[in-house]
């Protein structure tokens, strides 16, 4: 039996791990959440988590009223989280919150010496250099949970890294797909909440949509897998079936494949290396009938380009770009700013900053804070 903690419980890679948790009767340790009190309260009570922490520290009362007296220990905030993450007696820490928030309490329990399943790209866009050389000096494993790195994880088994050519970052392309500039002008917020495969949350469908969850991913591949940005190409896939795929020196490829459903990645990062039955159906080749492949549009999607120029420039780059986008889906998503705006306001950080070095958590959350206040600023004028 492993003791499991999960940040993020109450999101989609929360609620499905939780299933995981159940089928294979893991021991559930804590439990974290953004703001859903009854939800988590819930969660607490159903598996007898020992502490459950509420990011937003004006919920702790309702979090405690929630939870009825129950014998548990109520924590929030970023402090909250961060204590969460150095628990003892933790096999793995599941870390799917959302955003730059997931920095810090990674890199806690990676001082702790506590493995990792990570659902939170920002922690590598961001805080890459860190996070990788921390681990390694630790000896902590970090287990990808995002379905293409998932799979790029499981085509490297078994082969020798330093015999990888490229690999091949599918995407689904999002709602717009094939879309024009001109066409995505006054797209609303519950059009570019429609993804046509994944049930995720808001945030996340958004830059699914602007394809920035892409450029996260581009980087965060880098980090986990030692690449360099000339041995990333990106394949828009529609039917997210082949859910990326490794290519060696000999041009031999292997993919892995399997139905859009993120409890595959979620069991394989917690069971890792056993393979057993997953609550999920089986891949039909023949329900498909075809599968589909593309370039992305650069143009179009100017996230995706911005991502690749700042990990490119490297050092506090990356943590700008995603920064300002955290900042502008924000505004997007109450109605402050155009779709196209996002984009127009991630790509003028390149041009308006400088990359500095990273030496220390400060340069990456100084970084992050300066991109903020420029995107806010942008976002009023």
């Amino acid at each position: 039996m492993k003791t499991i903690t999960i940040l993020g419980s109450t999101g989609s890679i929360g609620t499905q791990s939780l299933e995981i948790a159940k089928k294979h009767k893991f021991k559930v340790k804590a439990l974290a959440a953004h703001s859903n009190t009854d939800l988590l309260a819930g969660q607490v009570k159903e598996f007898g988590a020992e502490y459950a922490c509420i990011f937003c520290e004006d919920k702790v009362n309702a979090l405690k009223e929630a939870l009825n007296n129950e014998d548990v220990t109520v924590l929030s905030g970023m402090e909250g989280l961060k204590a969460i993450a150095e628990l003892d007696g933790v096999d793995i820490m599941i870390n799917s919150v959302v955003g730059m928030v997931g920095l810090e309490p990674t890199l806690t329990a990676i001082a702790h010496g506590t493995d990792i399943a990570l659902a939170n790209k920002e922690t590598l866009v961001a805080g890459g250099e860190l996070v990788i050389r921390a681990a390694s000096e630790k000896g902590v494993k970090i287990y990808p949970v995002d379905s293409e790195h998932s799979a790029i994880f499981q085509c490297l088994q078994g082969n020798k890294r330093e015999q990888v050519s490229k690999i091949l970052l599918t995407a689904s392309g999002g709602p717009f797909f094939g879309k024009t500039r001109n066409e995505l002008e006054g797209v609303t917020v519950d059009q570019a909440l429609s993804h046509p495969n994944w049930s995720m949350g808001r945030k996340i469908t958004i830059d699914s949509a602007t394809l920035m969850n892409k450029g996260l991913e581009f980087i965060e591949a880098m980090w986990l897998f030692g690449l360099r940005p000339d041995q990333i190409e990106i394949i828009v896939h529609r039917e997210s079936v082949i859910h990326s795929a490794v290519e060696y020196n000999d041009h031999s490829v292997i993919a892995q494949m399997g139905v859009p459903d993120m409890k595959i990645p979620i069991q394989y990062a917690l069971l890792y290396p056993d393979r057993v039955d997953c609550p999920t159906k089986e891949l039909s080749l023949t329900d498909y009938g075809r599968l589909t492949f593309a370039k992305p549009d650069f143009e179009t999607f100017e996230c995706l380009s911005a991502c690749i120029k700042a990990v490119t420039a490297g050092g506090t780059m990356p943590a700008m770009v995603n920064g300002a986008n955290e900042a502008a889906v924000a505004a997007f998503l109450d109605g402050k700013i155009d779709f196209l705006d996002i984009g127009r306001i991630v790509t003028s950080v390149l041009d308006e900053f400088e990359s500095k070095p990273v030496t220390c958590l400060d340069d990456v959350l100084e970084a992050d804070r300066t991109a903020r206040a420029y995107a806010e600023k942008q976002i009023n004028r």
